[in-house]
């Protein structure tokens, strides 16, 4: 078997698995009636996001092949313009990093919301939240 499609396959069984995560994360943040249930899916969503940023930057397709690992093979110029080429663009690793960072602070928050919620609720059940409420 190819290495090429070895890489092709499993690039590609990785972006379906984002894909059904960011799916599966957006449905919970929308449709799950718990708080904390809410606090997960958006943790994921966070995270599948970053994982996106992170694969959308991380390696070029040149010429249509698939990205392969940026080790210097071939010690020759033309050999490090083509590792140079499918390097790590570092925009989006600085601003996962910021996201991440932002992400944590935003989940703090949500948990101390989720617990002021629960001590004049008693319930973190959205829906029983929205009754008592009025």
């Amino acid at each position: 078997m190819d290495v090429s499609m070895i890489n092709t396959y499993l690039l590609m069984v990785t972006l379906a698995a984002m894909i059904v995560n960011f799916v599966l994360s957006l449905y919970g943040v929308f449709f799950k009636p718990h708080y904390i249930k809410k606090i997960i899916a958006l943790s994921m969503l966070s995270d599948t996001a970053n994982t996106i940023a992170l694969y959308i930057g991380y390696r070029k397709w040149v010429n249509g092949t698939p990205p392969t690992i940026p080790v210097i093979t071939n010690r020759s110029i033309e050999g490090i313009y083509d590792v140079v080429r499918r390097s790590v663009d570092p925009l989006p690793p600085a601003l996962v990093l910021t996201a991440v960072v932002i992400g944590l602070a935003t989940t703090l928050f949500l948990v101390y919301l989720g617990y002021v919620l629960y001590t004049h609720y008693k319930t973190l059940d959205m829906r029983e939240i929205r009754r008592l409420k009025g």
